[in-house]
């Protein structure tokens, strides 16, 4: 019997889904709320209980970030690695790896004050995207259309106190149809993909209401997929892509923590299973 733990720091279906998995599976399975679990530089493996291998579901993603540096600190095998989490959670570490490694991305602009970014857009033209550096479910994530929202929402970002608004993430507007895919990758193997559609709607989340549609995984999807998992390291993670209208696909995220009640409704694999297996694997040589 394996053990396999699962930190939260809230329970979603995708968590109950993979405990209720690895339960069934018959692995020695329990939840871990990392809300309320103490760790320190004294602390030794053999004082909890984190099994052979802990998947790390947090949402918030500086949580769940610092948890993993623990469990490695404590040579605790966690999916995902710290260096991937890392990688995806900051949408400008991903577009530079993405692109260092040749996967088609939408072309991205940094500026690291708001006097730079005004300048910058004048050079790249409108429409554009903002984004925050760090940040799901679409929040934040606002076109601009000419220089009078860029002045509004540049101004917005200055008299916040938070750190990362100071870093500013300017991507292309991709023509594409009103759809993007989100792909499931379970280590070497694309799992499951979904076109998230949505009805006059810039975002195609689907925690903002976009409708999950089973998309075929052809050989040129699979590929960017495993590109796309090889530049941020690897292991389970959600790959978001767009149809570019001349360009084809182009991946804009890799998500570490993936959500995927949406595309458990549609997929044809069963996804919390796989992630399971996967994770003892990981730990079984």
């Amino acid at each position: 019997m394996s053990k396999i733990r699962i930190v939260y720091d809230r329970v979603r279906s995708e968590e109950k889904m993979l405990e209720e998995k690895a339960i069934e599976l018959g692995h020695d399975t329990k939840m871990i709320d990392a809300k309320i679990t103490q760790i320190s530089t004294e602390s030794k493996k053999t004082d909890f209980d984190f099994g052979y291998v802990v998947l790390e579901r947090c949402v918030s993603y500086f949580r769940g970030l610092h948890f993993t540096a623990c469990l490695e600190f404590l040579d605790v095998p966690v999916i995902n690695k710290f260096e991937v989490a890392n990688n995806c959670g900051n949408k400008m570490i991903t577009s530079l790896l993405l692109k260092k490694h040749h996967v088609p991305t939408p072309k991205t602009y940094f500026s690291f004050s708001s006097e730079a970014a005004l300048v910058n857009l004048e050079k790249i033209g409108y429409p554009i995207v903002i984004k925050p550096i760090v940040g799901s479910w679409g929040r934040g994530v606002i076109p601009l259309k000419d220089r009078e929202t860029a002045d509004a929402i540049i101004e917005v970002r200055e008299l916040s106190d938070r750190p990362l608004d100071r870093i500013y993430y300017l991507q292309e507007m991709v023509k594409r149809p009103p759809r993007d895919i989100r792909v499931i990758v379970v280590g070497d193997q694309v799992i499951a993909a979904m076109y998230r559609t949505s009805s006059g709607n810039f975002k195609t989340n689907i925690a903002l209401g976009a409708e999950p549609i089973l998309c075929e995984i052809t050989k040129e999807l699979e590929d960017v997929c495993m590109k796309a998992s090889k530049a941020v390291g690897g292991g389970i993670l959600g790959v978001d892509i767009m149809e570019d209208e001349k360009r084809g696909l182009v991946v804009h995220e890799v998500n570490n923590t993936v959500e995927f009640k949406g595309l458990a409704k549609v997929s044809k694999k069963n996804i919390p299973k796989e992630m399971i297996d996967f994770a003892i694997r990981h730990v079984v040589k």
